[in-house]
């Protein structure tokens, strides 16, 4: 019998886990992805600002998650998609902003898209051909905040941040203007035009003018504006005039404006004061008395041709007013036409009061009296080189009679014919009195004188025929004689004649004659009784 095995038997080990306190490297790679996910989650949500939508025509130049949405050159959102509007009149785009441009919600904060264009005001968004379209952004002011924008086609004009006023013009017709258009102060541009429209009643236009500062303080309440686009050529009885204000009118049109030399009221305009939009310059300066003119009414039976609407009119050289309308009556009692023509008259300028001329007592007796002494309206001749006409006033103290009636709608002047009108009357009359001359019994006449003067010639001939035979020889006879003579009367006045000695020395007898007669009469003075007694010898000392 075996003994029993000592060897104790084995004992089963106690295997226990390890405790593992520390993740598994396989997944400690998607541990650090979601933390990283968390965080560009978390910095995605911090930069991220307000979603808005902007309503365009087109889609054109906008790529959802490329176009992006800059103000001032920096970026503040991109557009995150671009959708169809339902009634497919436009689209939609949502832009997600940054989020510190919570300031861009304001209600009247504008967007356009901004590409290349060629506009009245030049060319922009030239940049863009390389770095693609983009949206630019207005900044608005107002106190409203909204999320959905209607976009703008063009972009505008001015924006928030320029400095100045804006100002509306009333014109009959918007001419070569647009928006862009330059405004102009003495020919340096301030400004530019803004918007326009047509008024609710559709007789004239709506301009809006924005004029940067400090210029905007040149606006005053007299300030006068003026159409300044193209040429400003004019051809009236004054010539040819050109005025431009620059070179840029010519091809984009424009404005100007400028106070007249003598202002009325010099006070600041506020911001949208309104102002008329003149034609010209000229029509834009006109004094405050012509805004408000007296109507009369002229009578011509003369030809009006050279007269047109603008014509001035003047007394003496001084321009009183102008002409409005030219028009044709006909006269059935005179059986003729005539041609009434409406003035426009500044009564200020020659030192009358309107006040007062409205009293009709008063005009009636101004009227009269200018009448009496001879005033009278006359068309004459202002270039010979255009034939323009003008109206012009003055006394004439032999014009006929004439009557004014100012009790009508427009007081009627008396008028006269113009100096070629009356240059050509009197070339009439002459013309008639030449006609009455009777020139057949004048040349009738004329022939029996030439006649008789034929005969008297041939009388005359025979007469000379004759003296040349019987009177000429004659004559040459006697001629011969009368030499002869001549030169006998020469040899005897000579120096060397025979009567020419004798005669000297009977002149020497004569002188000493004389000289003796003077001694014994100047002895006789002395002894007067010499002639009783004699000559009494005289005794020596």
């Amino acid at each position: 019998m075996s003994e029993p095995d000592s060897t104790p038997a084995p004992v089963s080990p106690d295997i226990r886990q390890p405790v593992r306190w520390l993740p598994s490297l396989v997944w400690l790679i998607p541990l650090i992805a979601a933390v990283v996910g968390l965080s560009l989650l978390i910095h995605t949500l911090l930069q991220n600002g307000p979603e808005i939508s902007v309503t365009f025509r087109t889609a054109e130049g906008l790529t959802p998650g490329k176009t992006v949405v800059r103000y001032k050159s920096v970026d503040i959102g991109r557009v995150k998609s671009v959708h169809l509007a339902q009634d497919r009149s436009h689209v939609i785009a949502v832009i997600a902003l940054s989020n510190d441009a919570e300031s861009f919600l304001a209600r009247d904060t504008r967007f356009w898209v901004v590409r290349p264009r060629l506009a009245v005001s030049g060319v922009s968004g030239l940049e863009t051909l390389l770095s693609g379209a983009y949206i630019g952004v207005d900044a608005g002011k107002s106190a409203i905040r909204v999320k959905k924008f209607n976009g703008l086609e063009v972009p505008p004009a001015i924006t928030t941040d320029v400095s100045g006023k804006q100002f509306t013009l009333r014109a009959a017709d918007l001419g070569s203007l647009d928006i862009g258009s330059p405004v102009y102060y003495r020919r340096m541009q301030v400004g530019q035009v803004v918007a326009y429209r047509l008024n609710p009643d559709a007789r004239g236009i709506s301009l809006r003018v924005f004029v940067n500062r400090p210029y905007d303080k040149l606006v005053t309440t007299d300030t006068r504006f003026w159409h300044a686009s193209g040429v400003d050529l004019k051809l009236d009885a004054g010539g040819i005039k050109l005025n431009t204000q620059a070179l840029a009118t010519v091809l984009l049109g424009g404005v100007a404006f400028q106070e007249p030399d003598h202002p009325i009221n010099a006070a600041l305009a506020n911001e949208n004061a309104e102002f008329m939009l003149a034609a010209d310059q000229a029509e834009a300066m006109k004094p405050r008395d012509e805004l408000a003119p007296e109507l009369a009414v002229l009578n011509f039976d003369q030809s009006v041709r050279g007269l047109s609407p603008g014509s001035p009119v003047d007394f003496r050289g001084i321009v009183i007013g102008q002409v409005r309308s030219i028009g044709i009556d006909y006269v059935r009692e005179k059986k003729m036409f005539r041609f009434p023509v409406v003035i426009e008259l500044y009564p200020s300028r020659i030192g009358l009061d309107v006040g007062e001329l409205r009293n009709k007592r008063y005009a009636r007796d101004i009227a009269e009296t200018m009448n009496k002494r001879g005033m009278r309206a006359q068309l004459r001749t202002g270039n010979m080189l255009t034939g323009q006409l003008y109206v012009a006033f003055d006394f004439f103290p032999n014009a006929p009679a004439a009557k004014v009636n100012i009790d009508g709608p427009m007081p009627e002047l008396a008028t006269m014919p113009g100096g070629l009108d009356e240059l050509q009357t009197k070339l009439g009359n002459i013309v008639a009195r030449i006609d009455k001359i009777p020139f057949d019994d004048i040349a009738r006449e004329l022939r029996v004188s030439m006649a008789s003067l034929d005969k008297t010639l041939n009388n005359a001939d025979k007469l000379l025929v004759q003296l040349n035979g019987n009177v000429v020889p004659e004559f040459a006879a006697a001629m011969q004689d009368a030499r002869k003579m001549l030169q006998t009367a020469n040899s005897t006045l000579s120096s060397d004649a025979p009567l020419q000695q004798d005669t000297r020395r009977t002149l020497q007898e004569l002188t000493r004659a004389a000289a003796s007669l003077r001694t014994l009469t100047d002895y006789l003075e002395r002894h007067p009784e010499a002639l009783i007694r004699g000559k009494v010898r005289e005794e020596a000392p």
